[in-house]
């Protein structure tokens, strides 16, 4: 990689980010714009800037300089990401639909202007690639048989970059961060924020999609927007310790009981007796004819019935310890961010 391309005209280093305004993009924006970093987003909007500046959704992204492009478009991307260091792939295919036809095509993009700049590319990654059959704590070599075509597509992007590392000519560097199921106040397509609580009101029952006994892997999405900080900081400092197709796992939250999450939602809330009703897949069942949605989330509900525990050992030796913020501190921010809670009325676990 070129290291001279990583500074933009303040000297800063230079991060093309595609995503910007989802969860993790967003995360990851505000962690690097908070370490004096220059990021760079690809938007469809042309007034996002204005937009960040207004809205409350967007918050610390002000600085962000936005570049109208869609990253379908390969011109776009290769203009976006001239002169960067980093680009983060960030986007994904809205209400977990059109995977195969909207994902592999925009990674495609990336893959293509990251190695015209020179740059690393760092993809967020899930547990989808997984199956049952992979064992109850995955490395990052762990077998891959996914049961769902989402899962499929993960492991064909995954894929893409390694082969794109293998190159003859302009081999790509990549990072791939695997974690498990996002929450936080700015993941609007996650379990926890779509289905467990609904947005903007404070909750008055908790759904829970799976066994409340089996274990289950979240991670807060700041944590995991730090962990990436991190080691891109690292990847800058000493090119060497990251391999050029580079794979780690975060354990993030992992709950040996899964129902650890809906407790915690009662502490932060202040109602201890907070009914918490199970998800009803049956309905769903019926349903999932009239709306596609359904019929992807119904895909993915092995992960609710398998313990799957991410190996981070291998990030640990990288970085030391992952950043962690509590589960009670990670929920009440989230719940007061989804406007499910006032800050005033937010309560710690030791709240009597």
């Amino acid at each position: 990689m070129n290291t001279h391309q990583a500074q933009d005209r303040s000297g800063a280093p230079l991060v093309l980010i595609v995503g910007a305004t989802g969860g993790f993009g967003g995360a990851l924006a505000r962690s690097l714009l908070a370490r004096g970093w220059a990021v760079r987003a690809l938007t469809r909007h042309a007034d996002m800037a204005e937009r960040a500046r207004k809205e409350a959704a967007w918050r610390g992204l002000e600085a962000v300089q936005w570049q109208v492009g869609d990253a379908m478009s390969a011109s776009d991307m290769l203009a976006a990401a001239k002169g960067a260091h980093f680009v983060v792939h960030a986007a994904n295919p809205p209400r977990y639909q059109r995977w195969r036809e909207l994902a592999l095509p925009m990674l495609a993009n990336s893959v293509a202007a990251a190695r015209a700049a020179g740059a690393r590319l760092v993809l967020p990654g899930n547990i989808y690639n997984f199956g049952p059959d992979a064992g109850a704590l995955l490395s990052e070599t762990s077998p891959q048989h996914p049961l769902t075509g989402k899962g499929q597509v993960r492991v064909e992007m995954e894929r893409m970059l390694l082969e794109a590392s293998q190159a003859a000519q302009q081999p790509l560097h990549s990072l791939v961060l695997r974690a498990g199921d996002f929450f936080g106040g700015h993941a609007p397509a996650s379990w926890f924020g779509t289905l467990m609580l609904k947005p903007g009101q404070r909750p008055r029952r908790i759904v829970y999609p799976g066994p409340l006994d089996v274990g289950h892997a979240w991670v807060y999405l700041p944590d995991m927007a730090e962990t990436a900080a991190r080691l891109m900081a690292l990847d800058l400092q000493d090119p060497a310790r990251l391999a050029r197709f580079e794979v780690l796992h975060l354990e993030g939250h992992w709950l040996a009981r899964g129902g650890e999450m809906a407790e915690s939602i009662r502490r932060v809330l202040g109602q201890p007796d907070m009914p918490i009703r199970p998800l009803p897949w049956a309905v769903l069942a019926l349903l999932t004819p009239f709306v596609g949605l359904l019929r992807e989330i119904r895909e993915m509900r092995y992960l609710w019935n398998v313990a799957l525990k991410l190996d981070n050992r291998k990030l640990v030796s990288l970085i030391g310890p992952e950043p962690h913020t509590p589960l009670d501190d990670a929920v009440r921010e989230s719940l007061v961010e989804m406007g499910c809670l006032q800050p005033t009325q937010a309560r710690s676990a030791w709240a009597s």
